[in-house]
């Protein structure tokens, strides 16, 4: 039975040919705002977008990198878009793979770590010992820091994988179990799923938004 279940997210559409990863690139194919008034999409979309680079610039703080709030606003956007295209039937959800996940987390982490301990070596030394810590503890304080820092890409990809196939795990049992209830119980089945469908929407934004926001904070640690 998990086979089963879990066939659902196999990444293989064909032996020889892997078409499902290409639904994460979908997002390239969104029109452009050719109009010359923008509908209430174009407005929402905007609205979305200043909002976000407003958050992460409060967060990066740092006035020399007022830029890099676009690479973290495209970051959010392109998650959001592959979480939410992941609810749509016979689209292949690919945040809710290790594979997807990491290879996002794994060189944006790298690339702060590089960065940090070449410009900033001292800050980075420091960050590794809390102020006002006891001598006797700093040992283990170093210990801890170091491998808090090093599981960080890790956890980021393993949060956002495991947050969208658990929601996806469960609204496949419940339709699973469907065609074994009575006709009473199909009404109460329906709508238990437009709530999960509904949840697992919020679940997308809200995943996107703090896999976004840990990297951004991550990039302010070693500035």
């Amino acid at each position: 039975m998990m086979t089963n279940l879990f066939s659902s997210f196999d990444p293989s559409s064909y032996p020889s040919l892997y078409l499902n990863w290409v639904s994460s690139l979908l997002f390239l194919l969104m029109p452009s705002m050719f109009w010359l008034i923008p509908s209430r999409w174009n407005f929402l979309w905007i609205k979305l977008i200043m909002t976000m680079h407003k958050e992460f610039k409060i967060l990066i703080k740092s006035p020399a990198n007022k830029g890099s709030t676009l690479m973290f606003t495209s970051l959010f956007m392109f998650i959001m878009l592959n979480n939410f295209l992941g609810l749509f039937p016979y689209i292949f959800t690919s945040s809710s793979h290790m594979v997807f996940t990491l290879a996002l987390s794994l060189p944006l982490w790298l690339s702060f770590m590089l960065y940090g301990w070449i410009n900033n070596t001292i800050h980075m030394f420091a960050h590794l010992v809390p102020q006002g810590a006891p001598n006797l503890l700093l040992p283990f304080l170093v210990i801890i820091e170091t491998t808090s820092s090093l599981i960080r890409p890790g956890t980021l990809a393993i949060r956002l994988t495991a947050n969208m196939i658990a929601g996806h795990l469960l609204l496949t049992l419940l339709g699973n179990a469907g065609p074994s209830l009575n006709s009473y119980m199909l009404p109460i089945l329906i709508f238990t799923q437009i709530l999960l469908l509904v949840l697992e929407s919020a679940v997308a934004l809200i995943q996107a938004y703090v896999f976004s926001i840990l990297i951004t904070l991550y990039s302010s640690e070693v500035n």
